[in-house]
């Protein structure tokens, strides 16, 4: 994997341990327009072996920054602290990111430790959390990384404590989980804040009217699934009519013929002009321009043209870049997620493939239409394991779609015990495959393997 090297650092220093892996997942932050503007990396570390783990607990204190001057051999703590660095710095990971910023939480382990030097300051938001121990050496350091650019969000705040007023005047971001914090204090502490300069965050956003109320106070960010709900769809712009898509869905799943595929598209201007695109694309290029419908066609699959016309459900009109668009996001991830999953399991083939990545494109698809889920997936004539998996969450796929579901909260120990049933995949091999789901939807507008970059 590609490693960024931002700084050199001894082994003794920044390196720890090569067999300690740490294992990440995302959570979108999106800005007031409803655009990614950001991910929370949710942090699993790794597990040190029973002997250093009783060790770890009497160097909890040691700070950790010194040993590179001293040459002292990393304690068990530094070493795990490093494990993070180390994967943070990780290709996969800057992959998922699709370039945008990363929040993630850091201990005082990490904070007080020189390897935190190597992560790119641009690319990385330093959060805070409530539980932090403040004291005089954790303000110097703060103090120090602040000068060397970083930057700092106060983390799970409901309401100001101690912790919050000394460690306030460094953050840049105050996230605030608008579902815990008291709602009466929500006005003053927005406003407040606000007039101090600060970012807001409303934290655990997962229902639309925490959203609206979030929205309406000023917040200038927002973390959770709302967008990813019924009740939104009417906030979004579609890029094509939604009754054309399904019909079109419904006619791939028929093995249809060219000439019965050019007649559907025919019918709707947007959809071929979106055709001719992707066509078109760097991916897709046959040596010459596509210039008639039915070339295009051909050009493209049917097995493309099914996928693309999938993730075309969930894009949004307005003229935005596919990575920055959170439902197609979600829901390309998903799917190519639970069809790299299902790969490992015993005796997969091309069919399961498939069905799992129909199982999670369309998990979501209330989301879209609003209604009743059960009748649209009877619309869209999926299997009965399919729509077993979605409704129930019954069978391989449904195991398989709860993991997924488990990733995207970073619920680590909802995902282990999945896993064990989901044998022989694991947590870590979950992990791994959320990440290379989430970098093959950020470029599936430049590669042969996903879509053109959808817009007007």
């Amino acid at each position: 994997m590609t490693t960024i090297a931002i700084e050199t650092l001894s082994d003794s220093g920044a390196s720890g341990d090569a067999s300690l892996t740490a294992s990440f997942a995302r959570q979108p932050i999106l800005n007031r327009d409803g655009m990614l503007c950001g991910y929370e990396l949710k942090v699993r570390a790794p597990d040190l072996p029973l002997a250093d783990a009783d060790h770890a607990t009497s160097q909890a204190d040691t700070p950790a920054h010194t040993d590179t001057l001293t040459g002292r051999a990393p304690t068990p703590v530094q070493r795990v602290a490093r494990a993070i660095v180390r994967g943070l710095l990780q290709g996969d990971v800057r992959g998922a990111l699709t370039e945008h910023p990363a929040y993630v939480d850091v201990s005082r382990e990490l904070l007080l430790d020189d390897a935190i030097l190597r992560l790119p300051a641009e690319r990385f938001m330093l959060e805070l959390p409530a539980s932090l121990e403040v004291d005089d050496a954790l303000i110097a350091r703060v103090v120090y990384l602040h000068s060397r650019r970083y930057r700092f969000a106060l983390d799970d705040v409901t309401q100001p404590n101690e912790t919050f007023a000394k460690l306030l005047p460094y953050a840049e971001v105050v996230k605030i989980d608008v579902v815990r914090a008291p709602r009466a204090l929500l006005p003053k502490l927005a406003s407040v804040l606000k007039s101090a300069g600060k970012l807001l965050l409303a934290l655990g956003v997962d229902a639309q009217a925490d959203f609206e109320m979030a929205h309406e106070l000023g917040f200038d960010r927002f973390q959770g699934y709302y967008f990813a709900r019924a009740q939104s769809s009417a906030t979004r712009r579609v890029s094509a009519p939604r009754h054309a898509l399904l019909n079109l869905l419904q006619l791939l799943a028929g093995d249809p013929t060219v000439a019965q595929l050019e007649a559907e598209l025919k019918l709707n201007p947007v959809l071929v002009m979106h055709l001719m695109k992707l066509a078109n694309s760097s991916g897709l290029a046959v040596g010459h321009k596509v210039t008639t419908l039915r070339d295009a066609i051909n050009a493209t699959g049917t097995d493309r043209i099914a996928r693309w016309t999938q993730l075309l459900l969930y894009a949004d009109g307005r003229k935005i870049a596919l990575e920055d668009d959170p439902l197609l996001q979600l829901a390309a991830t998903r799917a190519r997620f639970m069809e790299l999953a299902i790969e490992r399991m015993p005796e997969a083939g091309r069919d399961e493939a498939d069905a799992a990545f129909l199982t999670g494109v369309f998990s979501f698809v209330d989301a879209v239409f609003g209604g009743s889920l059960e009748k649209t997936l009877n619309i869209l004539t999926l299997s009965r394991p399919i729509q077993a998996a979605i409704l129930h969450r019954e069978g391989t796929l449904g195991l398989l779609l709860s993991t997924v579901e488990a990733l995207e909260c970073g619920a680590w120990g909802h995902i282990a015990a999945l896993s064990e049933r989901l044998a022989p995949l694991t947590l870590e091999e979950v992990a791994q495959m959320g990440l290379a789901a989430a970098a093959w939807a950020g470029v599936a507008d430049r590669s042969a393997q996903g879509l053109e970059r959808i817009e007007d």
